[in-house]
């Protein structure tokens, strides 16, 4: 059957940021929906972000697309334009290789929650540029770097 069941879909919590910045995800979760149905050519999650959590730190991709789309709760997106409230049904989205670096904040007392779906390039690179961090992403590796390339 192609319907996936969200009951017995696993959360995943955490990151795969190296300290200090993992610590900065807590209030943050997903469900690995693309995963669950078996999905290789993109990724698609449901986020949820309990009150005052953030979706990741402010990035942007140099290969992958991503799109968003609000599903419950007010999301703010925070991207190099300011910040922008995102209602349920509005829609966010990241061309690759746009300098826009981005990121999704729970500013209310509820939980919210937005699917994201995004393409699965291998390599990947993504930049945070308010961290002094970059990322390449290759065989399911992530390796952390500073911008110069320096070990963190």
């Amino acid at each position: 059957m192609s319907k996936i069941d969200m009951d017995t879909v696993p959360v995943k919590t955490g990151s795969i940021y190296p300290e200090p910045f993992a610590s900065e995800m807590a209030g943050r979760s997903s469900l690995r929906l693309g995963d669950a149905g078996g999905l290789t050519q993109f990724g698609a999650n449901m986020v949820i972000l309990a009150p005052g959590a953030k979706s990741s730190l402010r990035h942007w991709h140099a290969r992958e697309d991503e799109f968003v789309m609000v599903t419950q709760g007010i999301c703010t997106l925070i991207d190099d334009d300011g910040e922008t409230q995102i209602h349920p049904g509005e829609c966010a989205a990241f061309p690759a290789g746009r300098e826009n670096a981005h990121h999704f904040v729970n500013q209310t007392d509820s939980e919210a929650r937005f699917l994201v779906v995004g393409s699965r390039m291998n390599p990947e690179h993504a930049t945070y540029p308010d961290s002094d961090m970059k990322v390449t992403l290759q065989d399911g590796v992530a390796t952390f770097t500073r911008h110069d390339g320096s070990a963190l």
